[in-house]
């Protein structure tokens, strides 16, 4: 007889299914979005729709060449697309998004076993590997129009050499960045939705927003620099810190479910990600952090997970 063996609660019952969580997740998107269309024109939405494109492509092809059920109808792909075309620019060449989704998909989802099965963010992870790849690329701005590329400083970089940034233009987005990342209103628009249709709970963007200026403003001080507000704001409102937060940093499958575990997991995002920008070589850093945070999800949820009634730990029987 085989052994059943029972996850660590908490054991979530639930009508929801993959499909409609996923598509709950594509109307959170949509302000970004939108805004990111107009914004930075029609080269946005190409990059937009060959990212998805390649994904759910992606995943088609490899199910059918592996004989497995076809799944691209939970619209998880499509997600993962749009999350990777939000985090680049929208001067990036046609194959920056092939590349990107292809690697998501196949490399960090399917050769793991799927949706469920990978311990990384796809979307992140096929990002980093193209800043690491491609790094001339990933690091040119677009314009307003998103025609020609510019060597415009984004807000993290204007704060970091001593500059100042309209908080106005922070909240609209009117600054350079990647396609879904610089406008605050589209992002916090989704969040609320996620937050009301209980997709996502507040702890996870909470914890990373507030350690990361937390730790932003204890590491500046270390080096003996000065701290303003708009230095903090354009850290949490200048880059891609509450896009990731909201969007990417919440992924089920490579987040903690416990209560402390994404407390947790929040500030190791908020910790790595104040360590990469206020001492590394970059001025974003949040792709990065939680990659290195999803890999501690197995510990953290180890070190979180409720202690069954009447049992000590450490006591063998």
């Amino acid at each position: 007889m085989k052994t059943l063996n029972v996850s660590i609660s908490p054991h979530i019952r639930t009508t929801r299914t993959t499909q409609t969580v996923m598509l709950d997740v594509i109307i959170a998107l949509s302000p970004t979005m939108i805004f990111g269309f107009v914004y930075f024109g029609w080269r946005a939405l190409l990059v937009t729709s060959i990212s998805v494109a390649s994904c759910v492509l992606t995943e088609f092809v490899y199910e059918k060449l592996m004989k497995l059920p076809v799944t691209v109808s939970d619209l998880s792909a499509v997600v993962t697309g749009l999350i990777l075309a939000l985090s680049l620019y929208s001067t990036a060449p046609w194959w920056i998004p092939v590349i990107g989704g292809v690697f998501a998909i196949l490399i960090v989802k399917m050769l793991f076993g799927g949706i469920g099965q990978n311990f990384m963010n796809p979307a992140l992870t096929a990002r980093c590997f193209l800043v690491l790849a491609f790094s001339g690329i990933m690091t040119t701005y677009p314009g307003v129009g998103g025609v020609d590329a510019v060597s415009a400083a984004t807000p993290l970089q204007l704060v970091r050499d001593g500059g100042y940034v309209s908080y106005a233009q922070m909240f609209i987005g009117n600054h350079p960045g990647s396609i879904g990342e610089t406008s605050a209103a589209a992002i916090l628009l989704g969040m609320a939705y996620l937050l009301i249709r209980r997709v996502i709970t507040i702890k996870v963007p909470l914890s990373v927003v507030v350690s990361t200026v937390a730790f932003v403003a204890l590491f500046t001080a270390v080096k003996g620099e000065p701290i303003t507000l708009n230095y903090l704001t354009v850290h949490v409102l200048g880059g891609g810190l509450l896009a990731a937060a909201v969007f990417m940093a919440t992924d089920y499958t490579t987040t903690p479910v416990t209560f402390w575990g994404q407390i947790i997991f929040g500030v190791c995002v908020g910790l790595f990600t104040a360590v990469i920008r206020c001492f590394g070589g970059m001025y974003e850093g949040i792709s990065f952090a939680i990659i290195l945070a999803n890999l501690l999800t197995p510990l953290i949820e180890k070190w979180t997970y409720p202690k069954p009634f009447g049992v000590r730990r450490g006591v063998k029987k």
